[in-house]
């Protein structure tokens, strides 16, 4: 390993390390310790979150926790963000977050399904089987053999890459491993593996980043009665005002004001949990704008989408006993990844997954042309056994304009400061009143829902030990 690759591994171990630290304090919050200091030191205090998604609640809590009074200013009309769950099919569809990663007992989300008694079931990423494009199965050996290539072209790229690399990782694969991108299993498996893991194209994904962050061990797990009741301990006892779109937070002064279609509020501090998409998008008005550090680090992040589309049938076509299909259709990232409902529940429901720079084309089609379009993908394996669904549901988060995506992810020109940074509280006149927190304020922990909830945690320890005048 080069030199500046030992420089970014030191680094990256001391936020990691730091990280643990912190995490320590993400108990579970029938367990939140209140310190009796700040107690008194936030008694009095009032402060808005904007958004109540994961983060934003987890927030809340801790402040609330803490003395502070604490206000929820949400958008929906529900709360939970990115963690929604339709029941409509017979069982539970996840829109947003459907696993929990690494669900070891120093994850924050796997300690809240425990603190609930949440049946959990593990996903056997070995029950697999692979089609070609042909729709043909790939033997067992040949499948092995893909896996085994698209692990050493990854390991290849690690080693040789230093972190001051800007490329795409389809540019460095196209320029080290010529015409590999071309086999229509080898693109597959970039696909499916790691751009859904990313969230984004590999033709934008850093070469150097994709694969830097940290992880919690385990074998990820679902939630097969709905992960949504998570929610019920995050949220218990918090003023959440529903249907609450805000337009505008000044802040500065002693205190902010967020402006919002319903009226005015005023507290002292407020944390914006907002997703990534809005931000970049501008949808809410900072007064005085974001530092331009903080707007470019917004700016270059990626934020990319994800599909999900699941199908309930009356007679199921597919093997109920495999986990896993994967379909190397002929577009990449085209519902290239399916997963079979039957191997946790008695539904007859298969859900396919679109991603990289198609999961935002199939987000722009309604729910006919999705369905025919995911359909066409089946029948191009189990042909006329694929009869029409008796139900549909899918997503589109990219086209949601309170989301504009699904997870953030780092570009081919990001560092991970450009995550981590955003972290950093934002000064007012006399002392920082505007914290953001979410999963695109972690590197670590991008794109994760146990990051979300961390960020949430370290937004409100970051107020508890800010000096006031």
């Amino acid at each position: 390993m080069n030199d500046k690759k030992n420089t970014f591994a030191k680094d990256k171990a001391k936020r990691s390390f730091l990280f643990s630290i912190m995490a320590s304090s993400t108990c579970i919050l029938s367990n939140l310790s209140v310190g009796t200091a700040n107690a008194i030191q936030l008694s009095g205090i009032h402060v808005i979150i904007v958004g109540a998604g994961v983060s934003g609640l987890a927030a809340a809590q801790n402040l609330k926790s803490q003395g502070a009074k604490v206000t929820i200013l949400e958008s929906k009309n529900r709360i939970g963000g990115r963690l929604f769950t339709d029941y409509t099919l017979g069982a539970p569809f996840e829109v947003g977050a459907g696993w929990i990663h690494g669900p070891s007992s120093k994850n924050p989300i796997k300690k809240l399904a425990k603190q609930i008694d949440a049946k959990t079931f593990v996903t056997d990423d070995e029950n697999f089987v692979l089609y070609d494009t042909n729709g043909n199965h790939v033997s067992d050996k040949k499948f092995r053999e893909i896996d085994r290539k698209w692990q050493s072209i990854l390991s290849q790229i690690d080693d040789e890459l230093e972190n001051t690399d800007i490329r795409s990782l389809e540019e460095v694969i196209s320029k080290k491993f010529p015409g590999k991108l071309k086999d229509p299993l080898i693109s597959w498996a970039f696909s499916a593996y790691t751009e859904f893991d990313q969230g984004g194209p590999i033709e934008e994904i850093s070469a150097y980043f994709h694969d830097e962050g940290d992880a919690f061990e385990g074998k990820d797990v679902i939630l097969p009665d709905g992960y949504d009741r998570i929610l019920e301990p995050l949220s218990q006892n918090l003023d959440i005002k529903l249907e609450h779109a805000v337009n505008k937070i000044a802040y500065g002064g002693d205190g902010v004001t967020i402006s919002c279609n319903q009226k005015d509020f005023f507290a002292d501090y407020v944390v914006c949990s907002v997703p990534l998409g809005v931000l970049k998008n501008q949808t809410i008005e900072f007064n005085p704008p974001l530092p331009k550090k903080y707007q470019n680090k917004i700016n270059r992040l990626g934020f990319g989408s994800v599909t999900k589309i699941a199908f309930k049938f009356n007679e199921a076509f597919w093997d109920p006993e495999v986990q896993y299909f994967g379909i190397a259709s002929s577009i990449k990232g085209r519902w290239n990844l399916w997963l079979n409902y039957q191997t946790f529940c008695q539904q007859n429901i298969i859900m396919g997954l679109s991603m990289g720079s198609y999961a935002k084309i199939a987000d722009k089609m309604g729910v006919p042309e999705m369905t025919n379009d995911a359909l066409s993908v089946l029948k191009s394996v189990w042909g006329e056994a694929v009869s029409n669904p008796s139900g549909v549901i899918c997503t589109n988060w990219s086209e949601d304009a309170e989301t504009l995506g699904a997870y953030s992810y780092p570009k081919s020109k990001n560092t991970p400061s450009d995550f981590d940074g955003l972290a950093d509280g934002i000064s007012g006149d006399y002392y920082k009143t505007l914290f953001l927190c979410g999963e695109h304020t972690t590197f670590d922990y991008a794109g994760t829902l146990h990051g979300a909830y961390m960020t949430g945690i370290w937004a409100a320890e970051a107020i508890m030990e800010e000096e006031r005048p």
